[in-house]
């Protein structure tokens, strides 16, 4: 039970939600690693902020080699593991960044669900270009990517579609109703080619064309990752189907007998019994009356009568 009130408002904060909170990225370092490596992980986590946590302390961790590894990290004074960094840190994605002889320029990346691991992928970066190196306006902090995937390997090999599905559950952002055409200041396009992975990032600039609709161009701004995809360790079905598991609180509601046209015009169908209409209660108004309409008619054929007698 928490002892503060602030560390009550903590533990809310973590509590199972129906709308999740935006998800927080954490960026690991192991034992070595390259400044090519460092350099890569700080522009990321640029992209990343303000949803981005990083550990600057170094950690023993060979994911695929020792799964173990994930679970129990040896640091010099304590044990503890990534799910303890996950769960302390509120943190669902992971990035960790390590270089050896074998692997050189090695990024893992992957995502946890309920603080467990869930889906991994190792990444070799064969080409980097960093995000001082693009002379030009940056992106403003937090705004939300126009994310682009080319390739047909996103489309048909299995373990592209899975990295496809990881990277927009890490660059996605916070969710939003609605998008000012202002607020789209980058693109993230990630293209799979000769079984690498090209990561480019652009700046947009709206530029004057005569009319309401600016014209559009495109500036990289960097950073610039050719990428290799060397290992891969994912959940099974069973697992991503818990894992993506909708409440019943957030699925639409089927409306019954409501259709739209093809215009978007919204059409109801009412179905409504059999009524007998002579048992309807209606107004009582004079002029309805029958005895008001025969003497109505007495009259005019007395009026009738003695206009032909004269």
């Amino acid at each position: 039970k928490p002892k503060t009130k602030r560390g009550k408002r903590a533990l809310e904060e973590r509590d199972a939600k129906l709308t999740e909170n935006t998800k927080k990225a954490l960026f690991l370092r192991g034992t070595k690693t390259s400044e090519v490596v460092s350099q890569a992980m700080k522009d990321i986590m640029q992209l990343k902020k303000p949803f981005a946590i990083s550990y600057q302390k170094r950690n023993e961790i060979r994911p695929f080699e020792d799964p173990t590894s994930l679970v129990s990290i040896k640091t010099i004074n304590y044990h503890t593991g990534a799910e303890f960094f996950s769960k302390k840190s509120d943190a669902s994605l992971f990035v960790f960044g390590s270089h050896s002889k074998k692997r050189p320029h090695n990024l893992v990346i992957g995502r946890m669900y309920d603080y467990h691991l869930l889906d991994m992928f190792e990444l070799g970066v064969s080409q980097f270009q960093a995000l001082k190196d693009f002379k030009c306006m940056k992106s403003t902090l937090g705004s939300k990517p126009c994310i682009i995937f080319a390739g047909e390997a996103f489309e048909t090999q299995s373990n592209y579609i899975r990295l496809k599905n990881v990277l927009i559950d890490f660059f996605r952002g916070p969710k939003v109703e609605n998008i000012r055409l202002n607020g789209l200041e980058h693109v993230i396009h990630i293209t799979a080619y000769n079984e690498k992975i090209l990561f480019r990032c652009y700046r947009i600039l709206l530029k004057r064309s005569g009319s309401r609709t600016p014209r559009i161009e495109l500036k990289e701004m960097g950073p610039r990752l050719d990428l290799e995809l060397r290992r891969t360790k994912l959940a099974s079905e069973e697992l991503l189907k818990e894992a993506r598991k909708v409440p019943k609180a957030l699925k639409p509601k089927k409306e019954k007998n409501i259709s739209h046209d093809t215009f978007g015009a919204k059409l109801g169908r009412v179905h409504i019994q059999s009524q007998n209409i002579s048992s309807i209660q209606t107004r009582k108004v004079k002029a309805l009356k029958r005895k008001a309409d025969t003497k109505g008619a007495n009259d005019r054929a007395k009026k009738t009568k003695n206009t032909k007698t004269t």
